[in-house]
């Protein structure tokens, strides 16, 4: 999944050693730096500028995030922009604002002759779009900015609406990665998070995605799912692994105070059990151990592939390495030449801009080059190593003089280890990425709300 984090951290988020008082709610999961509280509508007109008067023409890869903000409900725990019960009729509009927005983009000096290496589509539920709309979302934006040539086409799909004739579009249409989430394989557990679909639904995808030939089959799962037990989760991971997808995510439960369930325990209106942040690690261990012994090999701290070569994750590492993103859709994020910017995270408004020929652009932020190394140290982090020569290359700053304090406190705790090679998670470490990246932020952004 790509950087579309809404909520508030807690205080506590910062906490590293022994791992003391981490708190069950607030936000977990860092996608970028600096966080998004800091972007400000000041700095939009820096977007402007950037891609009307570019410095000069860009050899870093440029990926596409598509934003599908369609669900049929939203899930307890879900923190992203999306709405359910709209219309076929608002279906339609969306898609044509999407490919009138990529069109002011393309007509700009900076973008009107990148080509596109990556692309994402993500959502809300992207495969709820009815087939004509999703044939004719992915013709009219290729009409555009052709991907013919792109390394990887990823598109998220959810159980109940992966049917074989979408899959055949996504297929002729140059899909090359489909990641279904499926979360869990327990009917209880699914209806306890407000999941819409049953383990049956989940075979029945995976016969019509297997059916299409997608080169790249990913399977989501949560660990620490509202009434999930250490047998369950288990079962999931090994039905998983029967299976044979070849590529698993497992993200650790977060629940931002924005989501259904942090309201639920916030007013006391339900009964829930959850476990903590250690049993969360403890059991993605355990998972990842299972699929290490089943010829997987980890990663990063989420995932595992069956073959590092053919089955990377392209827009995740090339985004982790500094890549450009354009992102579309409402309240999308697009990273660009060092500028962080996000779109309007209204419907009406963000039709109204596309329509008046406008960029929808909300807010904004431009990194300095101390920025920029930080957020590439730190998203480099969850891939499980960082290589400081190419940073110090890149950045002519020394990243292990930079954050040796941090990575002293780290060492210190046997989750890292760092030499002339570069610096290197351990596999305790690596579960806990995200409960330490803040270590690294300037301490000015350290307290930031995600927001």
């Amino acid at each position: 999944m790509h950087p579309k984090v809404n909520g508030e951290p807690t205080p506590a988020d910062g906490c590293v050693s022994g791992d003391v008082g981490e708190p069950l709610t607030g936000n977990y999961f860092i996608s970028t730096y600096p966080p998004f509280s800091t972007w400000t509508s000041e700095a939009v007109g820096a977007v402007s500028q950037m891609l009307h008067n570019p410095k000069a023409p860009s050899s870093t890869p440029l990926g596409l995030y598509v934003h599908i903000p369609f669900c049929v409900e939203r899930c307890r725990y879900c923190y992203y922009l999306s709405h359910a019960g709209k219309s076929r009729r608002h279906m339609d509009e969306y898609v044509d604002a999407l490919a009138n927005e990529l069109r002011l983009y393309r007509d700009t000096p900076a973008l009107s002759n990148r080509n596109i290496r990556f692309v994402y589509f993500g959502g809300g539920t992207p495969s709820l779009l009815p087939s004509e709309t999703l044939a004719r979302l992915l013709e009219r934006l290729q009409l555009i900015a052709p991907w013919t040539a792109a390394e990887e086409v990823c598109f998220e799909c959810a159980p109940k609406t992966a049917t074989t004739s979408k899959m055949k579009i996504l297929r002729d249409n140059g899909v090359t990665r489909l990641s279904l989430g499926v979360q869990t394989f327990n009917d209880d557990v699914l209806r306890q998070n407000g999941r819409i679909h049953l383990a049956a639904d989940v075979d029945r995808a995976y016969e019509a995605i297997r059916g299409a030939g997608f080169p790249v089959v990913n399977i989501d799962l949560i660990v620490g799912l509202v009434g999930e037990t250490e047998a369950s989760f288990m079962e999931s991971v090994d039905h998983v692994i029967f299976m044979a997808p070849e590529s698993v995510t497992i993200y650790q439960l977060e629940i931002p105070l924005n989501t259904p369930l942090c309201h639920a325990l916030d007013t006391g209106s339900t009964d829930i059990a959850l476990i903590s942040w250690p049993q969360k690690r403890r059991r993605l261990g355990i998972a990842f151990t299972r699929l290490e012994e089943a010829g997987y090999t980890v990663r990063s701290a989420y995932s595992a592939v069956r073959d590092e070569k053919k089955h990377a994750f392209i827009y995740q590492d090339a985004l982790y390495h500094g890549a450009d993103l354009l992102g579309l859709g409402v309240a999308s994020f697009s990273y660009l030449d060092g500028l962080h910017f996000q779109n309007v995270t209204s419907d009406k408004t963000y039709f109204e801009h596309v329509r008046c020929g406008e960029l929808p652009i909300r807010r904004a932020y431009e990194l300095d080059n101390e920025e920029r190394l930080i957020r590439e140290f730190i998203l480099q982090l969850k891939l499980g190593h960082v290589d400081v020569d190419r940073l110090r290359n890149r950045f002519g700053v020394d990243p292990l003089g930079r954050f040796a304090t941090p990575l002293e406190e780290l060492r210190q705790n046997r989750w890292i280890q760092s030499d002339a090679d570069g610096v290197t998670l351990s596999r305790e470490g690596l579960l806990r990425v995200d409960r330490f990246l803040r270590l690294f932020y300037r301490s000015c952004h350290r307290n930031a709300k995600c927001s």
